[in-house]
């Protein structure tokens, strides 16, 4: 799959541009991107409100996370089924552009939409509570951003064809949505959990894009910390993007042997 997107980079920004003009007005993602975040990092900044800049910084990255999760989990889930629902995946499926490069745009696209609501969140704290907010590491952090928005597009890859070949994991969308949430560290650190769900943690890319957004925006981790979430962000990529384009072969070989492209 990395050959393929690699390849075909024109595609990829192409299908990147189309989503992004037929989304930037969709209620629903504007919710999800944005204002579910804001309303996140009001109520967090308000009961934290004399805890000093640096909390408001933690709480500024951990809901612009959350806006990434929701938009990977709703946005980058649904991206082939919103073809099916159209009725466009067949001719998608019949170009030459591979599934999965197109699929690799949508969510470029639905990632780097949900980062307003990072940008929206700090512009939030910074003027409507006042605090004076710094990144400790911009270099450091905008590096952290890169892998994140890499790692999430890999999972993204895994779970749209997840969702299309069993809709009934589809049906616990809802529920996937809070744990994530929590298990990552999006708003407060995975040591205040359980000591039994640290492994769970530490399968989830999110949780590593956690730990080095938070590390470099507040200078609160060592350069080793942030290197190694760097690592295990690459490593993740790698994995789901092999994990994925098994998963897309899997689809389409299902889909002509049973006839069921456009069927739920």
């Amino acid at each position: 799959m990395l050959k393929s997107v690699w390849t075909s980079w024109r595609p990829v920004f192409t299908v990147a541009e189309m989503t992004l003009r037929q989304t930037v007005m969709d209620s629903f993602i504007i919710f999800t991107v944005l204002v579910q975040p804001l309303l996140i990092a009001v109520m967090a900044l308000w009961m934290l409100r004399d805890k000093g800049s640096d909390i408001a910084v933690f709480v500024v990255v951990g809901s612009g996370m959350t806006g990434l999760w929701s938009s990977l989990l709703f946005v980058c889930g649904n991206s082939i089924n919103v073809e099916r629902w159209s009725g466009t995946l067949e001719t998608l499926v019949g170009l030459p552009t591979p599934l999965e490069v197109i699929v690799f745009g949508k969510n470029l696209a639905n990632v780097f939409q949900s980062l307003v609501s990072m940008v929206a969140s700090y512009m939030l704290a910074a003027f409507l509570f006042g605090y004076p907010l710094h990144l400790a590491q911009p270099l450091l952090f905008g590096v952290s951003l890169v892998l994140t928005v890499l790692a999430f597009i890999s999972f993204g890859l895994i779970v749209a064809p997840i969702f299309v070949m069993n809709p009934s994991v589809q049906q616990w969308q809802n529920a996937m949505e809070f744990p994530v949430y929590i298990l990552s560290g999006f708003l407060f650190p995975i040591a205040l959990l359980p000591g039994w769900t640290t492994p769970l943690s530490y399968l989830l890319p999110p949780y590593w894009a956690a730990r080095a957004l938070h590390a470099t925006s507040s200078g609160g981790g060592s350069l080793q910390e942030v290197l190694f979430a760097w690592g295990m962000l690459l490593l993740f990529s790698l994995i789901d993007l092999l994990i994925a384009s098994r998963l897309f072969k899997l689809m389409l070989v299902k889909a002509r042997i049973d006839a069921t492209l456009n069927m739920e």
